[in-house]
């Protein structure tokens, strides 16, 4: 998997919000915002190849959780970030 090219993680009033950078993937409906795991994930990951298994690995280096959780945490917002086009495999 790798990042959708074009979108910049930008903190807005304390709110880590992703931006599109091209007009062409702005979508008006819609306002992405990450919690402080997802922001975190998406500065680790941004201009590279990765695996679910690259996204828990972080997770459990960062917040010390167990391999199960993080990668079930990892899955979850894997397809929320495709659902929404943030992501392609």
């Amino acid at each position: 998997m790798h990042l959708t090219k074009g979108f910049r993680l930008r903190e807005v009033v304390g709110v880590n919000v992703l931006v599109a950078e091209d007009v062409s993937l702005v979508n008006f409906n819609k306002m992405v915002s990450l919690n402080e795991s997802a922001a975190y994930l998406w500065k680790s990951l941004e201009d590279k190849e990765f695996t679910l298994e690259d996204m828990a690995a972080l997770l459990e280096e960062k917040y010390e959780v167990s391999h199960e959780k993080a990668l079930e945490d990892s899955e979850a917002l894997a397809q929320k970030w495709l659902e929404n086009s943030l992501v392609q495999e």
